[in-house]
């Protein structure tokens, strides 16, 4: 009797860590970082001061500590129920306290040709 009962325990505590799903089960979609879209990869121009980055931005996930000129936004999304994963990254550089570049996997949406943008900088 003992030892049906341990089987018994032990099947049902094996059950438990299996990773079968239930059909029908909902899965919420788990988001994570700081969201990047398009229109905020649109406002981003170079010269911008930390505080105008941060306001379009929002607060970087990462600010290196060894380098404070570096700021990474990081931003997954996986949806369970759709079997879909979404993975966006931008990463700021700042010179001087001006946005010098950023690295992004989303382009924007209209660039401006080079001489324009010099014409722009100098402007400034």
């Amino acid at each position: 009797m003992y030892r049906q009962l341990a089987t018994a325990c032990l099947v049902l505590s094996l059950a438990a860590c299996s990773s079968l799903e239930f059909p029908g089960v909902y899965r919420l979609a788990i988001d994570q970082g700081n969201i990047i879209t398009q229109e905020m990869v649109d406002q981003l121009e170079i010269g911008m001061t930390r505080s105008q980055v941060e306001y379009v931005m929002g607060t970087p996930l990462v600010r290196d500590t060894f380098n404070p000129d570096r700021w990474d936004y990081i931003y997954t999304l996986n949806d369970r129920n759709n079997d879909k994963q979404e993975h966006h990254q931008l990463t700021v550089f700042f010179q001087d306290g001006k946005l010098s570049e950023f690295r992004t996997d989303i382009k924007p949406s209209a660039e401006k040709p080079a001489e324009s943008a010099a014409a722009e900088q100098e402007a400034k």
